[in-house]
């Protein structure tokens, strides 16, 4: 019974040597990821060549996004600040994300409205005007101010 208790003891012993042994990572594995690190640091310090972008004389005219759609004012919005062409800053569909957007747009000193079109979504209307080119004028302007 003695030597039955031993026995069993030395293969325990035994089996949990080889399982701890075969589960380190092998060192060429991590000589591997050093050296590949290695490479990518010394392409990084290499010296950099500089480069010149020649812009063209005059830049050329960027397509005005133009989206027909009706939009009709957002619950407790002023319906007549709403106009025929309207500048869109945003567009959601959770109404939360759309108020927060609002605030901010009225903390940057827009006045903003919430307006949802035919499928639900909410936008989110910064300037308003009756014609087209007065509305693409301002989108460029709110573009250049936002986002400089």
């Amino acid at each position: 019974m003695r030597i039955m208790k031993k026995i069993i003891l030395a293969s325990l012993a035994l089996v949990a040597v080889a399982s701890l042994s075969s589960c380190g990572a092998k060192k060429s594995a991590y000589r591997k990821a050093y050296e590949q690190a290695s490479s990518v640091r010394s392409l990084l310090r290499a010296p950099r060549q500089p480069y010149s972008m020649k812009l063209p004389a005059a830049a050329p005219a960027v397509p005005v996004t133009v989206r027909k759609e009706r939009v009709t004012t957002y619950q407790g919005e002023d319906a007549t600040r709403l106009k025929a062409h309207s500048v869109v800053v945003g567009s959601f569909q959770n109404p939360t994300n759309a108020r927060n957007l609002k605030d901010r747009m009225v903390q940057a000193g827009y006045s903003a409205v919430l307006a949802t079109n035919d499928v639900g979504m909410l936008r989110v209307i910064v300037a308003s005007f009756d014609t087209r080119e007065e509305a693409v004028a301002s989108r460029d302007a709110i573009k250049r101010s936002l986002c400089s």
